[in-house]
């Protein structure tokens, strides 16, 4: 495939949520198109875009592919991007360069949570889309069931330019609206014929719908309708084209991507209702920021301008090294030369260009603008950054990803692979900017951090599957805090006389509790010299290593302040680490008497559920200490709840709320404040610290 003129390039994100048919919407997108002679089944584990192992073990996408393929003269990036909550992010970078959407919706199922959830991204992209109903042919499908839930669920209307013939067993062609043609399927095609009489008074209010709205997105349109009271086939087409563009409606489509019907007219549909990257940037322009001013620059989808194009993901392939998939947005990439990563501040050498088809890659002779391809074992460059030329040093927007929702702690069954786990999961994050890994100072733990359980497992089966390290689980150790609610005063002495010099150190202090998250204030109110101006910061610092690893529980002290202001020392023995000794004594008894108390860490939740399991999320919540805030209608029969809730109670709430909602429910979850921790759970936190202390 060579280089495809900007005008006749098609760049679709399919998404919806697991289950409504992506994947295999794209096998017949890749049928109908000619690409492949027989479709594969996501049940086979032979589909092109779903290649990797946990992807082909689960039966589910866990990230997207890429399939690029010709089809009447124009160069189609279908980018297939996974469902599932925990990996749904994955769609929002394939948004971020999408010129429109698929909104894939089962007419069984219609629109779920995870619908919504991706809607979301569309909106923030202001990404154009249309609408697939998938699964006509099922046995419970409900075209219009389907579409007055996405009326309901989108901001943007959706608007039918075909309807169903028939559905379940019935299906058998589809009426399209914009030609008021029917066609019903016989043989191995479609044959052109009237439209149903049982069907011609819903074609007709259909039709008058859909021209009555694209008119009223033109006024030129709506000029002529007025008069007239009708338009003809071509101003209804060109006005579809311009409504998607400028995102006034969602055009429906339907059929069943299983039994491969009605896709050759979703095909067709796509070169006409899905906006070339060309026509894209007539409504919303693509804007850089130019490092060396920090000014505005305006990205061009032509050949002569300077390159510039955005990593939306990078793979680590066993074979061909890390890939990195990207979308031109001007200029030119070409085999055998060297890019610039503003991103990075690094140079890059560009071995060959390829087009993708899923697992699959293809050279091309160069990677021109609007088009999606790939290069091979770039060494610094990772999901999200910018490639340029070095006279430009243009930056494209970040791509800002949910933070991760649940967090384990793990560690290597083989001793000594410690430095085996972090390499590898190093590798992995580059190709998952929603994972997170770090070591916990306070407990010494490796931390990995994802969207859910299912996340953390897929990623640590491609550790072992790739790097050859096996780790296991564990709940992670929260992070507590200790802190003082009453006012105390104590005094810290340390005397000890061996022979010789011996060691002397005298101070007194008073400590008072500070509001949440001011942390620590050390105040010195020390007269007349009764403990020397060397000695005490060295009190404070005794104080502070005391407070770090924790009084009453090992957790660290906070939001105290402790004032020191009388002592005593001896001319010859006193010393710095005398009086270091004396303020952790006086911090140790003071606190004591001051009602310590353990601090634990609050979560801000929102939860999306069906409606009828409102009842059940919420007794759940209540059962885990939470505090309901706020409850809202959302979109699709669903309710979203406010909550906050301790992080102790939601470090498995991801499987919790997948049982209680069968799947539907979804939930992000952010780091609130600290608060005291009720009495009969922190004695049993204190008493095990009291016998880990003694066993030691």
């Amino acid at each position: 495939m060579g280089n495809t003129e900007v005008g006749k390039i098609r760049n679709i994100a399919l998404v919806g949520h697991s289950g409504s048919g992506k994947t295999t919407l794209t096998e017949a997108l890749l049928l109908s198109a000619g690409v492949i002679g027989r479709m594969g089944t996501v049940s086979d584990g032979n589909t092109v875009s779903d290649f990797d192992p946990e992807e082909i073990e689960r039966m589910a996408s866990i990230t997207s592919a890429v399939a690029t393929f010709d089809y009447s003269g124009h160069k189609i990036n279908v980018m297939d991007t996974p469902g599932f909550i925990n990996f749904i992010e994955d769609a929002r970078g394939c948004l971020r360069v999408a010129d429109c959407a698929i909104i894939v919706i089962g007419a069984e199922s219609g629109v779920k949570a995870e619908t919504q959830k991706i809607w979301n991204y569309i909106t923030e992209f202001e990404t154009p889309a249309m609408v697939f109903v998938n699964e006509i042919d099922k046995e419970n499908a409900n075209f219009y069931s389907a579409l007055e839930q996405a009326q309901d669920a989108f901001s943007i209307e959706p608007l039918p330019v075909m309807l169903p013939i028939g559905e379940a067993a019935a299906f058998n062609g589809y009426v399209d609206l914009l030609k008021m043609k029917a066609y019903i399927f016989k043989g191995t095609g479609f044959e052109e014929t009237a439209i149903p009489s049982d069907m011609s008074e819903k074609a007709a209010e259909y039709r008058k719908k859909l021209v009555e709205v694209v008119a009223e997105a033109d006024d030129a349109l709506l000029e002529k309708y007025l008069e007239t009271g009708e338009l003809t086939d071509d101003e209804v087409i060109n006005g579809v084209q311009d409504g998607v563009n400028r995102r006034c409606f969602l055009p429906v489509t339907c059929g069943s991507a299983e039994k491969n019907l009605c896709i050759k007219a979703l095909l067709d549909s796509i070169l006409f209702c899905v906006p070339s990257p060309a026509d894209r940037v007539k409504y919303k322009p693509v804007t850089a920021k130019n490092l060396k001013d920090n000014s505005d620059v305006v990205l061009k989808p032509e050949s002569a301008e300077h390159p510039a194009a955005y990593v939306l993901k990078t793979v680590a392939d066993p074979y061909a090294g890390k890939l990195t998939i990207f979308r031109v947005f001007s200029g030119t990439f070409r085999p055998d030369t060297t890019i610039f990563n503003s991103s990075k501040g690094v140079k890059e050498r560009i071995g060959q260009v390829l087009y993708m088809l899923g697992k699959k890659q293809t050279p091309a002779q160069v990677l021109g603008p609007g088009e999606i391809g790939v290069v091979a074992k770039l060494k610094e460059t990772g999901t999200g950054d910018t490639l340029c030329n070095e006279t430009t040093h243009v930056k494209l927007p970040d791509v800002k990803f949910a933070e991760p929702i649940i967090s384990y702690a793990i560690e290597p069954k083989t001793k000594g692979d410690e430095e085996k786990v972090s390499s590898g999961l190093h590798r992995i994050l580059d190709e998952d900017p929603t994972l997170r890994f770090h070591r916990e100072d306070e407990t010494n733990e490796m931390i990995i951090s994802g969207m859910g359980q299912v996340h953390i497992e897929v990623t640590l089966h491609k550790l072992k599957r790739k790097f050859g390290v096996e780790v296991e689980m564990k709940t992670p150790t929260i992070a507590y805090r200790e802190t003082i609610t009453a006012r105390a005063k104590a005094q810290g002495k340390y005397k000890k006389q061996s022979g010789g010099r011996g060691q002397y150190g005298d101070c007194w202090i008073e400590i008072e509790p500070l509001p949440r998250s001011s942390g620590f204030e050390y105040v010195d109110k020390v007269v007349g010299g009764s403990v020397p101006r060397q000695y005490i910061p060295a009190v404070e610092k005794g104080i502070v290593e005391k407070l770090k690893g924790g009084i009453i529980a090992g957790y660290p002290m906070v939001d105290i302040r402790v004032t020191i202001f009388d002592g005593s020392y001896h001319a010859v023995d006193s010393s710095e680490m005398a009086f270091k000794i004396a303020g952790s004594f006086a911090i140790k008894k003071a606190v004591a008497d001051a009602h310590p108390v353990i601090l634990e860490p609050v979560m801000k939740m929102e939860a999306v559920c069906p409606d009828e399991n409102l009842g059940a999320v919420i007794g759940d919540l209540n059962s885990k200490r939470g505090k309901v805030q706020g409850m809202d209608s959302s979109p699709g029969g669903n309710q979203k709840v406010t909550a906050l809730v301790p992080m102790s109670e939601m470090l498995t709430y991801a499987n919790q709320l997948h049982s209680i909602t069968s799947g539907r429910g979804l939930y992000t979850m952010e780091f609130s404040h600290y608060e005291e921790l009720p009495q009969h759970l922190a004695q049993k936190i204190i008493s095990e610290r009291t016998k880990k202390d003694e066993e030691e």
